[in-house]
This record gives structure tokens, sequence and C-alpha cells, in this order.
């Protein structure tokens, strides 16, 4: 069944006894062809919303629906972005891994396209300790402490941009102006890092981020 209005109608007269009318019917003919045109607009309206009722098939608006009734505000639809990266982000967050460090670092890894640097002061792995290998004095890194548990510091770092169009670097001989990073372009800001990081963190922990270029 194609759901469209000559398919309608000729269902309709299959169902009716042909004894009962003549080989010229304008009158039913154009009432069944209303009722026909009706019932194939309601089908086509039917099969829309059992399309946009699921992830694989909406498009539009009902995936910026889909992702609000899945995330609230923390996951947007980016400028410009088509529905299939946009798909393709709402699945991937509905089985992420949370909670977990190889999670955070991820999330920031895939936002950014680079690795962040975490930074966990109660974790040996990460401080090092007497007698063993690793961290120790004189050797870069950072002092452990149990007395921060459920914390955990990060260095998230800022996509590598294109460059600003028409503007030229020191020594490049192209030409030069003042310039701030909301001139750079950039699919990411700084409020999607931070908004990434706290969507994996467990409850009742704490993230201190730092976000460089």
């Amino acid at each position: 069944m194609t759901g469209d209005a000559d398919d309608m109608l000729s269902r309709l007269r299959a169902v009716l006894p042909q004894r009962w009318f003549g080989d010229t019917t304008p009158v039913l003919d154009s009432l069944l062809t209303g009722l026909a045109t009706g019932w194939a607009i309601l089908y086509s309206l039917l099969q829309m919303v059992v399309a946009q009722a699921r992830i694989a098939t909406a498009s539009g608006s009902f995936l910026d629906m889909i992702s609000a009734d899945f995330f609230g505000a923390l996951l947007p639809r980016r400028p410009t972005e088509l529905d299939d990266p946009f798909r393709l982000r709402i699945q991937q967050e509905l089985f992420r891994e949370r909670g977990t460090r190889a999670g955070l670092e991820t999330i920031l890894t895939e936002l950014t396209g680079r690795a962040p640097v975490i930074f966990e002061p109660a974790r040996s792995g990460d401080t090092g300790g007497y007698s063993t290998g690793g961290l120790g004095y004189g050797v870069a890194g950072g002092w452990g402490s149990l007395a921060l548990p459920f914390q955990v510091f990060v260095t998230a770092f800022r996509p590598h941009g294109a460059g600003i169009a028409a503007v030229g670097g020191y020594n490049t001989g192209g030409p030069r102006e003042y310039a701030s990073l909301s001139m750079v372009p950039t699919p990411v800001s700084d409020a999607d890092i931070y908004a990434a990081a706290a969507s994996v963190m467990p409850a009742a922990t704490i993230c201190w981020t730092a976000i460089s270029n």
C-alpha cells in the first residue's frame, strides 16, 4: 500500500459491489475521490510521524527536539550542522562512557581533536611516589594530596584553528593587524569544552578545568 490518492481510490472501489452501480458514476467517483484524497493525506502524515519518532530517520527540528529531550541544553545543533552529523553526535552521546577518566579524555579529544592533560591528586599514577618510577623531586609533575578527594585538574586545548582570513602572522610577509581569539573561526567554543567535561563527570565531583591554546 503506497498511500497515494489513486491507491486509496482503487481500494475503496474494490470493496464496493459493482452490481450496485452502472458504468458511469460521476457522483460516486467524486465522493470516493474526496475520501481517498483525505485518507492519503492522513496516511502520509502517519508515515512522517513514524519517521520523526526515531533517531535514525528523524530530520530537521525533530532532531533538535530529540536532543533536547535527552540532553536538555547540553547538546545543541552547531551552526550550519546538517542532520546526519547531528544525528551521529546524538547517538554517540546516548552510549558514551561516563563517570570515568577514560570517558573524560575521550569526549574532550573528540570535541577538540587534542587530548587533554588530566591530573588526579589522589591517583599515584599521576603523582608518583617515594621509591617508585614516575614523578619525583626535580621532575616535572604535580604534588599529590589525599585532602582533595573526588577532584580532578584538567587542561583542555582549543582546536587548532585555521587562522584569520586575509591576516598573516609575524615574519610571514602577509598583512598584519591586532587580533583576538574572537576573530578566529571555530565550531567549538570554550563553553562547549566546559559543558563536555561536566557532562561526563560523576555526581558530587569537581573538575577544575583550564583551557589553553
